[in-house]
């Protein structure tokens, strides 16, 4: 092909076989020629290489790269991204499953605005019951928005896997993910860095992707991932000097992000995480970047708590709020 690439479709799989063929027959629907779709079977010891490896000889579009041991999300996409012939990248699980016409409409989104990111509302799939997340209203959509001004964004799911990022923009303000060994929560670190690297952001209140939602397991080993994750986020907001820009959000958004992980931990994991807790945002409270108006009130509320009273009265209100919810 003489013109670029438009569109590289990168999907991570490890151990995918119960999901794999449905993700990547909604793939081969797209009606976007020009793509590729890059498969990176990271160390599978299942059916996932056959599968693979028969559907590739199907898919002109297709790539597939295996690795014979694991190497975590984070490192493989990194290599995918790197790999990518695509003008615009989009990051995809093996559980999801995207609609035909899904990447020929980002792409034309982003042309027509010249955007670095375009992102679109979702179903998540849970128990076989889908709902939609409208993250996106239709007042936000089809236009460029400014983060710094509509921060609101912040506070919505990550969801990278909704939309596609120009490869540029990737490479230009050096966004990559972290290369831990994390099975979850790798993409907090990465769409911060997009969303406060002042590229041009275009919403659409369409949906265009399921999103399987699992219950996630943690094992102890990987209990402080999401504190590296945000550790890192804040390294880049630090280094680029956007610190004294989005701090007050990116304080309340983590306090968010570390409630709604607890919700997945084990009893016995719970108040070890919550001390750490505790410990970051007594360094955050001491350095006079927790502001109530950035909070929604009931998590403001729980916040004071964990910070003016004690750890376990923090965890007597969790727990009983935790059994509510399930």
């Amino acid at each position: 092909m003489d013109k670029q690439t438009r569109v590289s479709v990168l999907v991570y799989v490890h151990n995918s076989e119960k999901s794999l063929i449905d993700c990547l027959q909604s793939l081969s629907n797209q009606i976007l020629d020009d793509m590729e779709i890059i498969c990176i079977n990271d160390g599978s010891d299942d059916g996932s290489g056959d599968i693979l490896s028969d559907l590739s000889k199907k898919e002109p579009r297709m790539r597939v790269v295996s690795l014979n041991k694991l190497a975590g999300y984070g490192r493989v996409i990194n290599y995918a991204i790197r790999m990518a012939k695509g003008e615009y990248i989009g990051i995809i699980k093996a559980t999801d499953t995207a609609n035909p016409e899904m990447f020929i409409e980002l792409f034309a989104l982003a042309k027509k605005h010249d955007a670095d990111v375009v992102k679109g509302n979702y179903w998540i799939v849970e128990k076989e019951k889908e709902n939609l997340k409208d993250a996106v209203l239709p007042e936000e959509a089809g236009f460029i928005i400014n983060p710094t001004e509509d921060t609101r964004i912040f506070y919505q799911a990550p969801a990278i896997w909704s939309g596609i990022y120009k490869k540029q923009f990737l490479e230009e303000q050096k966004i990559s993910f972290l290369e831990t060994a994390a099975s979850t929560c790798q993409d907090i670190s990465f769409n911060t860095k997009v969303l406060a690297s002042d590229g041009k952001i275009v919403l659409t209140d369409k949906a265009y992707l399921r999103h399987i939602q699992t219950k996630i397991a943690i094992d102890d080993k990987e209990l402080f991932y999401i504190n590296d994750e945000f550790a890192e986020a804040e390294a880049f907001l630090r280094a680029h000097d956007k610190w004294s820009t989005f701090g007050y959000i990116f304080e309340a958004v983590k306090f968010a992000s570390y409630h709604w992980y607890m919700l997945n931990l084990k009893t016995n994991q719970l108040e070890k995480f919550a001390l750490r807790m505790r410990a970051e945002f007594h360094d955050a409270d001491n350095k006079n970047m927790l502001r109530k108006p950035y909070f929604p009130k009931n998590h403001w509320r729980m916040l004071r708590v964990l910070l003016d009273t004690s750890v376990s009265a923090f965890l007597l209100i969790f727990k009983s709020y935790r059994k509510k919810k399930i």
